[in-house]
């Protein structure tokens, strides 16, 4: 298919056509290596770049960027240099930054300049737009746009610690504040330094948030949205917390009821006007961004702008090197673990008889140090990624790849813990049979006055097992996600 294709672009066949469906072939890694093969140093290809077709010359350009002909490099920034049509000269550039830009920055980074400085009629914003994200995309390869290093530690900020709102307490009391609050995202507060907050646990996000001075609804439009930013404080934010100067770079996300297709129309013009409004002083990178701004909408309608640092290095979860599907936000498991602290105690002996990639294993030895701790999981990708974690964690467990139910040990535990296996393909009575079992098992392994840990949608079958087993009482329980009707349990095991 290779040579046919390139011998009918060699013969001026369907140059166009062929040249796309050449480049289309050329994803599969074998008709790669044959079309390198054929083109060779690529100069009988170069030659399409002088076509009188715009389009054959855009196509012609990224056949030899998908192929990362390096020789090709010379040609490709000579057609860049004396390109007129706009919409040419991006590819142009894309196909240049996988051969070798290098010979060419200080050309490059003049046009860049010149590009920045000019006025540009409305109708050729796009792609000069497009134009300009390449170039910064082989300037910043080659060091020229640096990373920023945060340096607000001890700066005064309002952030958003996002969390259950309906456990918010559980986050905000680990905390002083000059003032905090639940909010329907976690907990907003000001406090004086980020270091009173970095550590927590207990939330999922870091955010601050943005003001934007008036009520602006997407139903306004991007450019509405975005003169309204440009008002804000989120520059002028950056810079004070931030060693190294403009640009940042940044993605734009929008969380709302919007389709897709709408989402993805409005982002891309509200990006590039951002853009345009801070004089390039805020970059869109989709790929390589360095913050997120992240516009959501409440009830009202009305738009709400948080922005996530990424230069913010946050170690809480740094042991959690391996996921699998099932893993559970170490954030979530950490929250749930403090509802469940009054009933665990220190050097407790802890069975995770569920236990995934390790992460409520973890947690539960940050908040109180364990004696012993053992790992069960039917699954060897589960058990594999657990020994990974713990062992980052710097947390000795025993783990053993059995089905719970066949697990046997000759001493008893104190707490249980689990993250209890959604029903899945199973059906309701295989689900109630599996709790049958695991309550059975749990009551042969669990010591007298020990607690069992429970997270579960199955609030029904727990209830079922609390009364066909006397031996156990329900101590506490807590709705966690009442939509989907996840509960905490504390379950005691009577002493005699």
């Amino acid at each position: 298919m290779i040579n046919e294709l390139y011998e009918q672009i060699l013969r001026q066949e369907n140059v166009r056509e062929n040249l796309s469906r050449l480049r289309a072939a050329v994803k599969e890694e074998k008709e790669y290596k044959a079309a390198k093969a054929l083109l060779g140093n690529g100069k009988e290809a170069e030659k399409f770049l002088l076509s009188n077709d715009p389009k054959v010359r855009k196509n012609a350009a990224a056949l030899l960027g998908d192929l990362e002909i390096e020789e090709a490099a010379c040609a490709l920034y000579e057609a860049y240099r004396k390109e007129e049509t706009l919409f040419v000269r991006a590819p142009l550039l894309l196909a240049l930054e996988k051969t070798d830009p290098y010979p060419y920055l200080e050309e490059l980074s003049k046009r860049y300049e010149l590009l920045c400085s000019q006025e540009v009629k409305e109708e050729e914003k796009k792609h000069i737009q497009n134009e300009l994200h390449a170039l910064e995309r082989i300037l910043r390869k080659d060091g020229d746009a640096c990373g920023h290093t945060f340096t607000g530690w001890d700066q005064r900020f309002t952030v958003m610690l996002t969390t259950n709102p309906a456990y918010a307490r559980v986050t905000a009391d680990k905390f002083q504040a000059r003032r905090k609050g639940a909010t329907a995202l976690g907990v907003q507060a000001v406090v004086d330094g980020l270091w009173e907050v970095a550590d927590i646990r207990t939330y999922r996000e870091l955010l601050f948030p943005i003001a934007l001075g008036r009520e602006i609804f997407l139903e306004d439009g991007p450019e509405i949205f975005v003169e309204a930013l440009a008002e804000s404080r989120v520059l002028p934010l950056l810079k004070r917390c931030h060693e190294g100067p403009a640009p940042f770079y940044f993605r734009l996300a929008v969380k709302s009821g919007l389709s897709m297709e709408e989402r993805s129309r409005y982002v891309r013009r509200a990006a590039a006007v951002i853009e345009e409004k801070s004089g390039r002083a805020l970059r869109n990178s989709p790929e390589e961004y360095e913050f997120e701004i992240r516009l959501m909408t409440g009830k009202s309608g009305a738009i709400r702008i948080f922005l996530k640092m990424f230069t913010i290095p946050m170690e809480r979860f740094s042991y959690r090197k391996k996921t699998i599907a099932a893993s559970m936000h170490p954030s979530l498991a950490a929250m749930l673990l403090e509802l469940a602290r009054p009933y665990m105690k220190v050097q407790a002996k802890v069975l995770d008889p569920c236990c995934g990639s390790g992460t409520m294993l973890v947690e539960r030895n940050k908040i109180l140090s364990v004696r012993e701790a053992y790992g069960i999981d039917v699954f060897q990708e589960a058990v594999l990624s657990a020994k990974v974690n713990t062992k980052e964690a710097g947390m000795e467990v025993n783990f053993i790849q059995k089905d719970y139910l066949r697990f046997a040990h000759r001493d008893l535990f104190d707490e249980i813990i689990a993250n209890m296996p959604l029903r899945g393909k199973r059906s309701k009575e295989e689900q109630d049979l599996f709790y049958e079992g695991f309550f059975n098992k749990s009551e042969e392994l669990l010591a007298p006055g020990g607690i069992m840990i429970l997270y579960s949608n199955e609030n029904g079958f727990v209830k079922k097992q609390l009364r066909l087993h006397p031996k156990f009482w329900l101590c506490k329980e807590y709705l966690i996600r009442e939509k989907e009707q996840f509960w905490l349990f504390m379950i005691g095991r009577k002493r005699k």
